[in-house]
């Protein structure tokens, strides 16, 4: 993540650096990224590597449901391991399994306490095991960069 050190680095630039890190030390099918406002109540997509099937969109609402409460405000990784756990949480579960993928794993990054972001992965079923899941920790210092970036937050470092 040396992009990180140049001042004239990008959000994007950010973003490509931490979905390599996920892609080569996880493992994902399709991955996207989801910038989050928890006092406002409103999330944006940021990142996707299939912009025909996830494209970056404008502002919505951060729905209610089980996906919101273990990602967002337990702040754990929710991970799905069969295409019937992805339908229980994703309205678009059609899509995923049409795209070659019936298993999720979603990670939240987290400020002070507050959600800021989450990447969102898309494998084969049963993909996203512990061991799988394991870098998580690692990687999550650069996720961090990259959406406290995009978010426009100053770093105390």
């Amino acid at each position: 993540m040396r992009q990180v050190r140049r001042a004239d680095v990008t959000g994007a630039e950010l973003m490509h650096a931490v979905a390599a890190m996920i892609r080569t030390d996880i493992g994902t099918k399709l991955l996207t990224a989801s910038l989050f406002d928890m006092d406002r109540g409103e999330m944006s997509r940021v990142y996707s590597d299939n912009l025909d099937a996830y494209p970056l969109a404008g502002i919505k609402p951060i729905p209610d449901s089980k996906w919101t409460d273990i990602v967002l405000k337990q702040h754990m990784v929710y991970a799905a391991l069969t295409i019937e756990e992805v339908a229980e949480i994703f309205f678009d579960w059609r899509l995923i399994q049409s795209l070659g993928c019936e298993s999720s794993a979603n990670i939240p990054v987290v400020v002070a306490g507050k959600a800021i972001g989450a990447f969102n992965l898309l494998h084969e079923a049963g993909y996203y095991s512990a061991e799988r899941l394991a870098p998580v920790d690692a990687i999550l210092p650069y996720a961090t960069i990259a959406f406290q970036f995009l978010a426009g937050a100053p770093s105390d470092a």
